[in-house]
């Protein structure tokens, strides 16, 4: 991969340049830059190497070693299970699936061992039965298909907007109207490569709408009902960001922390965000089904905080 830095770039640490502009973190771009699998203008240098405009910058990554997640003995809230489809509410903190970093305790984990062999195989050895994804400090619902034919059918009606998804936040601010739509594409970040921004034109822009609704007013925080009619990385944080109204416990798409946050710090654990709803057609039948859950704790709480507030 080739990168040339340009004037916003420039004076950067190479390790901090490359954190930015990859999904690599500082500490492994640090070590790849020390292996000599960076290389800037053709020639090795060292982490803290300040980058000047124009530099051209190229990371050759090692080759993947081949991994297949395994089972884990992880609990799950099944709210819903047959030969094709399982649904679960997912716990704030649990990644969905193996990734580089989190190899352990995640949901596929859970599921390997909770299903044994009955896992779509279509998502791959680290992806086994994932149509979609919500995440990692995201709770709520998600199904997961048990065989490549349920697979395939949830992932054209993902494809064609069939599956709803309703989501419950606390965000920050308040609405002068009581509903609204976000129809504002979504890429990558052009400065940091970790998050993704509204991005209004150009390659890797992708349609994103999100429609909310205002369930009660606190003062400077509002409850919200939102649901989603694409399903982009991040799709409801970036949106409400963009508005000015970040998601309370955000710490990626919020700069700073209100004063209830600092308040009420141990009841945040991640972006106040539940997937409380999904609709489906079931693969096999036909039958249009619907499943809820209930807030997770540390939400139920914060909104009888409110509550007596206001």
């Amino acid at each position: 991969m080739r990168y040339t830095v340009d004037n916003i770039s420039a004076g950067k640490r190479l390790d901090a340049y490359l954190g930015e502009i990859t999904d690599l973190s500082r500490s492994a771009a640090a070590k790849l830059i020390e292996s000599g699998a960076v290389t800037v203008s053709g020639k090795r240098v060292e982490k803290k190497y300040q980058v000047k405009e124009g530099d051209e910058v190229e990371l050759t990554l090692p080759e993947v070693e081949e991994y297949e997640a395994e089972p884990e003995n992880i609990p799950l809230d099944v709210v819903y299970e047959d030969s094709d489809i399982i649904v679960i509410n997912k716990p704030s903190g649990m990644v969905v699936h193996p990734a580089p970093g989190n190899y352990t305790g995640t949901l596929v984990n859970a599921l390997l061992y909770h299903c044994k062999e009955s896992l779509s195989g279509i998502g791959g050895v680290m992806r086994p039965g994932i149509v979609h994804r919500i995440d990692k400090d995201t709770s709520g619902l998600l199904v997961v298909a048990k065989n490549d034919a349920a697979h395939r059918a949830l992932s054209e009606e993902l494809g064609y907007h069939g599956i709803e998804r309703e989501y419950h936040a606390l965000v920050r601010g308040g609405f002068k109207e009581e509903s609204g739509t976000v129809d504002l594409p979504i890429g990558r970040h052009p400065v940091d490569r970790k998050k993704m921004a509204v991005i209004k034109s150009g390659e890797g822009a992708r349609e994103a709408v999100t429609h909310y609704e205002v369930i009660r007013a606190y003062g400077q925080v509002t409850y919200l009902k939102l649901r989603l009619e694409t399903g982009r990385t991040h799709q409801i944080r970036v949106h409400m960001s963009y508005l000015g109204h970040a998601l309370l416990g955000d710490e990626v798409y919020a700069s700073t922390k209100t004063l209830f946050e600092k308040q009420h710090a141990p009841l945040f654990d991640g972006q106040i965000l539940h997937a409380r709803r999904l609709s489906l057609t079931h693969p096999r039948t036909g039958e249009r089904m619907t499943f809820e859950c209930e807030l997770p704790d540390n939400f139920k709480r914060l909104i009888e905080i409110l509550e007596k507030q206001y």
